[in-house]
């Protein structure tokens, strides 16, 4: 049993084989705006000689478009090989890489904003939400903000999101509601 996983959400483009319970491959990009090219290439290089069975994929919180990108190419690839696709907070991902028994973790938002959720021993208790840095920093918990979604945590997380998580409205706006 091989599982493609793949993380969008944040600035790095993540992609992971796992195989049996062995990470067989892990490799990613960075960069905000290079969702689009860097996930097929990894992609590619990840399933030589996979038989891929499940794809696990981050749902965010995120940009839009990186999380579209990560998403809809989950649901396609799984949706071609007629293999199941599941969706997991992209915040819980990097919170399972975390020993701290309260804890906050964060990832840029953009617009000077951060992606936020809070944990008490693994488990969230709050969020995800958006907001400023100084607002986060001043609840006074411990953020962690220097990890980035790991994939490789996925299999281990057991809430299950089918909605990708996106926490602003979109910056378009119709003809017919502008001033």
């Amino acid at each position: 049993m091989s599982i493609l996983a793949i993380d969008t959400a944040a600035s790095r483009t993540s992609v992971v084989v796992i195989e049996n319970g062995e990470v067989v491959f892990h490799e990613f990009r960075d960069g905000a705006m290079s969702h689009g090219p860097a996930l097929p290439e990894l992609v590619q290089a990840a399933i030589k000689n996979q038989e891929i069975t499940e794809v696990l994929v981050g749902m965010g919180p995120g940009p839009y478009t990186g999380l579209r990108v990560g998403i809809t190419f989950a649901q396609t690839f799984a949706w071609a090989r007629e293999i199941p696709v599941r969706g997991f907070c992209s915040l819980d991902a990097i919170a399972a890489q975390a020993s701290e028994p309260d804890f906050i973790v964060a990832i840029d938002a953009r617009r000077k904003e951060v992606y936020w959720a809070r944990y008490t021993n693994g488990v969230r208790v709050e969020g995800p939400a958006v907001d400023l840095p100084a607002v986060v920093a001043a609840r006074g918990i411990k953020v962690i903000s220097d990890l980035f979604p790991d994939p490789h945590y996925f299999t281990s997380l057991s809430e299950e999101v089918s909605e990708p998580i996106y926490l602003r409205r979109p910056d378009a706006v119709a003809t017919a509601d502008r001033k």
